[in-house]
């Protein structure tokens, strides 16, 4: 597969040869593996180099990963999670009411996928609240396919001077949020042992998190109310409670992941797939939207069906990079469908909508959502 700037790619489209491959000690994820990286045969600007050359978890193997993960898990355990699910519902809660005042057809991305996510990852991070849009601007270019390189390398510039800003206010003024805790971790003094993180990798880390916690929700959230809409039938089992809220948010994360594909990995060595080999050094897409779809795999996979068994998916990673915070977004999409259903049951797109995807492999939902309640 030929990504961006002419940069050529194994793309692992097939649900068990993706999750084999995620799990695979011969596939990794430091982009000195690469050899089109380590040779310096990338294209000025290309707009996927963040994704590949940060510093921190979605870039490291090894003890590397295990340091960097288990600094970070501490702010994701399953207690800590359930302890923000007040919070979600009370905003929530508030997004709807300001929903309620809208005057015809409003765009349901803008209005409620959106902020609910920003606002729950940005106080986790210790963000400022008008920091927001300059951030979610600043990554939803990032995650762009189209943006030109020099609009990629002034976003990931942009990006980067924005937290190290967020990290030097923390660090005169802490609080009691992630960026924080980062912070602390990157000071204290652990000897040998290499727990310390590095200050590239508190602003990477903080990269990551910013990105993954609030871009996959919002699409998530986004793509679930699309498949409702198209479903009717799929609806009123929940509306019936027939199906939990639960059971929309899985078959949503596999009939239309809210990552499309996401970059990259490296072979260690030379793999074997079936007839093809993937030679050291070359580079490998996790395609999960189309493993989701893997007719092999599901029965009916361009179905959206609540009822289906198993329900398991890989939209959220498998072996050891699974997304960290997946509790989080299955929590913060239940909550807000939950809410958004039961608030405005005859919720409908608008007349005439027809949304455009976004323009981006890696992102995978729409731009806009116009709905009428």
């Amino acid at each position: 597969m030929e990504l961006p700037g002419g940069v050529v790619v194994w793309a692992v489209t097939h649900h068990d040869t993706l999750q084999a491959l995620l799990a695979d000690p011969r596939v990794g994820k430091n982009p000195q593996l690469w050899t089109t990286f380590r040779e310096g045969r990338l294209p000025y600007g290309w707009p996927l180099l963040n994704f590949v050359a940060v510093p921190g978890m979605i870039t490291a193997d090894g003890e590397d990963h295990k340091r960097l993960r288990g600094l970070v898990s501490q702010a994701f355990t399953p207690r800590r999670t359930a302890a923000l699910a007040p919070a979600i519902e009370a905003r929530t809660l508030a997004l709807l009411d300001r929903m309620a005042d809208l005057e015809g057809p409003f765009d349901l991305r803008e209005h409620f996928a959106y902020p609910l996510p920003i606002e729950v990852i940005g106080e986790l991070l210790g963000l400022a609240a008008e920091q927001h849009d300059e951030l979610h601007a600043l990554s939803e270019t990032l995650v762009s396919s189209s943006a030109t390189p020099e609009a990629a390398m002034a976003a990931q510039r942009d990006l980067n001077a924005l937290l190290a800003s967020v990290v030097a206010a923390k660090r005169a003024e802490p609080g009691d949020d992630l960026t924080t805790a980062l912070i602390a971790a990157h000071e204290a003094d652990h000897g040998p042992d290499r727990q310390r993180l590095s200050e590239a990798e508190v602003v990477g880390t903080l990269l990551l998190m910013l990105v993954a916690g609030h871009e996959t929700t919002l699409n998530l959230i986004t793509n679930a109310v699309r498949a409702l809409f198209a479903h009717p039938d799929q609806l009123r089992l929940v509306l019936d409670g027939a199906q939990p809220w639960s059971a929309v948010v899985e078959e949503t994360l596999r009939y239309d992941s809210p990552v499309g594909q996401f970059p990259l990995r490296y072979a260690v060595e030379d793999i074997e797939v079936g007839d093809v080999v993937i030679r050291r050094g070359e580079a490998l897409l996790a395609s999960y939207a189309a493993a989701g779809r893997d007719a092999g795999h599901y029965p009916d996979a361009d179905h959206f069906d609540l009822t289906r068994q198993p329900a398991r998916h890989l939209s959220l990673g498998h072996g050891p990079h699974f997304c960290l915070g997946s509790g989080l977004a299955r929590l913060e999409a239940e909550t807000a469908l939950r809410h958004l259903f039961g608030r405005f049951p005859g919720l409908a797109p608008a007349e005439g909508e027809r949304p455009e995807p976004i323009r981006s492999f890696v992102s995978n939902s729409v731009r806009t959502l116009r709905v009428t309640v």
